[in-house]
C-alpha cells in the first residue's frame, strides 16, 4: 500500500465529494489550493453547477471519466455511502479529510482493494511533501 503522500503524488484527477461554494469552508479552500498546485479537481455537490471553474456533478457515478482519488468532505456517517460509490466507479483510492473517521468505510474500502486514508488533510500532506503537479 502506498503512503498518503504517494497516493496524492500519483493522483492527477481528484473528485471532491462535498465541495463547497462557501469560500470560508475548508471544503472550498482545500480543493481550490490543490487545483492551484496542478491537480484537476472534479467537484461533487448536489446543488452547485460550477465550482473552481469546473462542472459540478451530482454523484460520483455522474462523472464521465476515471478519477484517481475520491476526496471526502462529508460527515463520517455519509462516508460509508461515498466509499460504496467510489468502489462502484472503480476509484483506486479514497481520502477522508481531517476529523472524518469511519471504521465501516475503511472496511468497505479494504474489502474492495481500494487504498484508504482518513483523518488527514490533502492540503497539509501536499505542503508537508512539497508536492505539486504543475509542469507535469
Amino acid at each position: 500500500m502506498r503512503t498518503a503522500q504517494q497516493i496524492l503524488a500519483d493522483s492527477a484527477v481528484i473528485a471532491v465529494v462535498g465541495a463547497s461554494r462557501d469560500p470560508l469552508k475548508s471544503a472550498h479552500s482545500v480543493p481550490l489550493q490543490m487545483q492551484r498546485h496542478g491537480w484537476r479537481i472534479i467537484p461533487v455537490n448536489p446543488i452547485a453547477d460550477e465550482l473552481f471553474g469546473e462542472r459540478v456533478y451530482r454523484t460520483l457515478a455522474d462523472i464521465p471519466h476515471p478519477v484517481d482519488l475520491v476526496n471526502v468532505f462529508r460527515p463520517a456517517e455519509d462516508a460509508v455511502e461515498v466509499v460504496r460509490q467510489a468502489v462502484a466507479i472503480g476509484a483506486p483510492a479514497v481520502w477522508l479529510q481531517l476529523d472524518i473517521i469511519s471504521p465501516e468505510a475503511r472496511r468497505i474500502a479494504e474489502e474492495a482493494g481500494i487504498e484508504y486514508v482518513e483523518n488527514r488533510c490533502l492540503a497539509v500532506e501536499r505542503a508537508v511533501g512539497a508536492l505539486t503537479r504543475l509542469g507535469g
